[in-house]
């Protein structure tokens, strides 16, 4: 019979038929086994620490380093002057930390307030005049930084917003929302609004549906926009300079006034400078990799 998966012999015994019907699933292809795999991670992970560890090597000689020219490998005479600097009162850095956390801070929670909005708005709906919007968010990114800061320091001037950490945090958003809106806009793009109607269905206000539904589904999404927001404001040198005036003392206005002239006390604020985004990007690296990753489905409208 053609429905039986045999054939019968001499014998009358039934012999499997070697033959694939078309339901049969196909033969899985063999691949590295889990093991390999797990190995093959591990060493992927070394490797990448490898290279993101091996250039503050420089930086821990320069900074416990009293002299150390070239050909030697390492300082040949070792002292505890620039950190003994950094940590005394003179030095200044513990102001410029805790103004730089501040201003980071506002920005980030800033931004993020600002992008979830604008991200919402472009990745969810479809308008005529999308792209120009688009363009229009790049443009702070695409012109120097120092022209926009020259723009923007007239008006502050005029506001009494000049020579402030108010001011600071209004021109860092120039170059931050421009990242934290097209992040937030590759995640809604991927986002199902109908969750949203189901709430609504269901009797929840737009608060409830905002809390309870919307920001639990976009957060890892947030998170990583005000990481991101976090870091360029926690870097900017050249804006923070013009608008603060001098009087806005903050970490990479100390580390660039010590390059060039004390590479000892540079190499140790470099590396004061750099541990707090180091830490952060650790706490949020959840959200910036597997099941939880934020902006997986970037690009796909």
């Amino acid at each position: 019979m053609s429905g039986d998966r045999g054939i019968v012999g001499e014998a009358g015994v039934m012999l499997p038929d070697e033959r694939l019907d078309p339901e049969d699933p196909p033969q899985s292809v063999p691949g590295p086994r889990p093991d390999q795999r797990r190995v093959g991670r591990y060493v992927l992970v070394i490797v990448m620490c490898t290279l993101l560890l091996v250039p503050f090597v420089p930086l821990i000689f320069w900074s416990v380093s009293h002299r150390w020219f070239f050909p030697t490998i390492i300082p040949d005479q070792l002292s505890d002057r620039a950190w003994s600097y950094l940590l005394s009162e003179r030095s200044q850095v513990l102001e410029g930390l805790t103004t730089s956390l501040t201003i980071a801070l506002c920005v980030a929670v800033l931004a993020a307030a600002i992008g979830l909005s604008g991200g919402r708005a472009l990745g969810l709906y479809r308008f005529r005049g999308k792209r120009v919007v688009e363009l229009v968010l790049l443009a702070p990114v695409i012109v120097p930084a120092i022209a926009v800061a020259m723009g923007i320091q007239v008006l502050f001037i005029r506001y009494s917003l000049a020579d402030t950490i108010p001011g600071v945090v209004l021109v860092h958003l120039v170059p931050t929302i421009p990242y934290v809106v097209l992040v937030m806009g590759a995640v809604f793009a991927n986002y199902d609004v109908s969750y949203e109607e189901q709430a609504r269905v269901l009797g929840a206000n737009p608060l409830r549906v905002f809390l309870h539904v919307t920001l639990p589904a976009v957060l890892p999404g947030l998170i990583v926009a005000a990481f991101f927001a976090f870091l360029i404001s926690w870097s900017e040198y050249i804006m923070t300079v013009l608008i603060g005036g001098g009087q806005v003392v903050t970490l990479p206005l100390l580390l660039f006034s010590f390059v060039g002239s004390d590479p000892s006390v540079a190499a140790a604020l470099s590396l004061f400078f750099i541990a707090p985004a180091i830490v952060l990007m650790v706490l949020t690296s959840r959200y910036l990799s597997g099941d939880q990753a934020a902006v997986g489905g970037i690009g796909r409208a």
